[in-house]
């Protein structure tokens, strides 16, 4: 519950509270059953323009800030067709100013950046910092750039897990189970936590008709019997996967194979 944008995942992984773990299972509440993936890296940035204040009807006097700001966000969503695929750029005008007769002395954006991993997603970060502060300096203001949210890590896959775990929702009687997703769209702080140690989210359907994530829709179909019966099923499977790793040490040994091997190639 409310574990939107603080990151808690990401500061137990800091302080090293997973650095001894075997393994980490988890599974998200959702509109399908699945065995996970992917997931982007997320580089939260805050872009806050600085100008001066004036009366609309002598605006030579000022320097809008508001104005920097829109430049910018135009420019930045320019930005993505220059972008590697599945690299995400989401922004929002966070303070606009308070009154249409005055030319704003502040105004801010806010930004996430996404990408297949924090590398890039920084990277990206980077060039649209560049494009803020060449605006800002055209039009006579200044810009300060903050990371306002937490970043998170992208999601490394272990399919073994997500093999495992396959067969253990088979078992329990579920057959639409989509198989690892390979492309990632969202971002999520169990991808510091997947750099740690071998790590799955599962998903678990607890609606039967789409229901949009995070939202009131699907906050109710976590109480409803739906919603009981896929936790259950979820505590479920991810017992039988821990309960086999615990019962056959060769099977646990694949598991952290698979996991040194990836780490190695993604971290050279």
């Amino acid at each position: 519950p409310a574990e939107e944008n603080f990151g808690g995942k990401v500061s137990m992984a800091e302080a090293g509270v997973f650095d001894n773990v075997d393994v980490a299972l988890m599974v998200h509440p959702g509109t399908k059953n699945g065995v996970g993936g992917r997931s982007n890296a997320l580089y939260p940035l805050k872009f806050e323009f600085f100008g001066k204040n004036a009366h609309a009807c002598r605006p030579s006097e000022g320097a809008s800030a508001l104005d920097a700001a829109v430049m910018s966000f135009v420019q930045i969503n320019l930005l993505r067709q220059f972008v590697a695929p599945h690299t995400y750029i989401h922004g929002v005008i966070s303070d606009g100013g308070k009154a249409a007769n005055v030319i704003p002395a502040y105004a801010s954006l806010d930004y996430y950046f996404r990408a297949p991993n924090f590398a890039y997603a920084k990277e990206v970060a980077q060039k649209a910092e560049k494009i803020a502060e060449s605006i800002a300096m055209a039009n006579g203001t200044t810009v300060e750039t903050s990371v306002y949210e937490c970043p998170y890590e992208d999601t490394v896959i272990n399919y073994k897990l997500a093999e495992l775990l396959t067969e253990k929702y088979q078992e329990l009687g579920l057959t639409d189970i989509e198989p690892v997703d390979e492309v990632a769209t969202g971002s999520t702080d169990v991808g510091a936590v997947s750099y740690k140690c071998p790590t799955i989210q599962g998903y678990i359907k607890i609606a039967e008709d789409w229901v949009q994530g995070h939202s009131k829709e699907m906050a109710d179909a976590t109480i409803s019997p739906a919603g009981k019966a896929g936790l259950i099923k979820a505590a479920q499977g991810i017992a039988l996967v821990a309960l086999q790793l615990l019962e056959e040490p060769e099977t646990f040994a694949e598991v952290q194979k698979e996991q040194t091997e990836t780490l190695s190639k993604l971290l050279g």
